[in-house]
């Protein structure tokens, strides 16, 4: 009995192992979304293909503590963000009257994509144990192919950081 748990643990660490290694990557195409926003409008990564780049900064919770000063950076620096042909979002699987609610509070002047069915921050292998997203950013480029993943997103310096990113990775200036 022993050795048959042995076994079947090997075989799930393995799985797991194996999930983990077919998360996205820089070179992959990123998945396409249709998502609702803050802004009230809807969102397609397609309609950006060949126009411009495209930053997604998943964020765990509306209102919560690390979500919020992520929130606020990007609202009070966007600018920095804006000297790129780029269109930026946060995203989360918060419901969407959530996500417009902590807009507004916040100020943001960006749309916060919703994703409650969690199909898209599946599709990018965001979600973690507790059903939300992790705090990764995604740099997609004109040609839908991710450019760079952030896992070690910091709120604070968030909007500063995306713009030397973009700068790093060669996305055309706005002007």
């Amino acid at each position: 009995m022993r050795r048959l748990i042995a076994v079947a643990t090997m075989m799930l660490l393995a799985g797991a192992a194996g999930a983990q290694d077919a998360q996205l990557q820089a070179g992959d195409m990123a998945p396409d979304f249709s998502l609702q926003a803050s802004d009230g409008k809807t969102y397609d990564l397609v309609d950006f293909r060949g126009e411009q780049a495209v930053v997604i900064a998943w964020y765990p919770r509306a209102f919560t503590r690390g979500c919020t000063i992520e929130c606020k950076s990007l609202a009070e620096n966007g600018h920095l963000i804006r000297e790129y042909e780029v269109t930026y979002f946060m995203a989360s699987v918060d419901p969407l009257e959530e996500n417009t609610a902590f807009a507004a509070e916040q100020n943001a002047d960006f749309p916060l994509l919703s994703d409650p069915t969690k199909v898209t921050a599946n599709a990018y292998g965001v979600l973690n144990q507790r059903g939300m997203a992790n705090r990764w950013t995604f740099y997609i480029g004109k040609s839908g192919r991710i450019l760079y993943i952030d896992k070690e997103v910091r709120p604070r310096t968030s909007a500063e950081d995306m713009a030397a990113r973009l700068g790093e990775l060669g996305v055309d200036s706005a002007q």
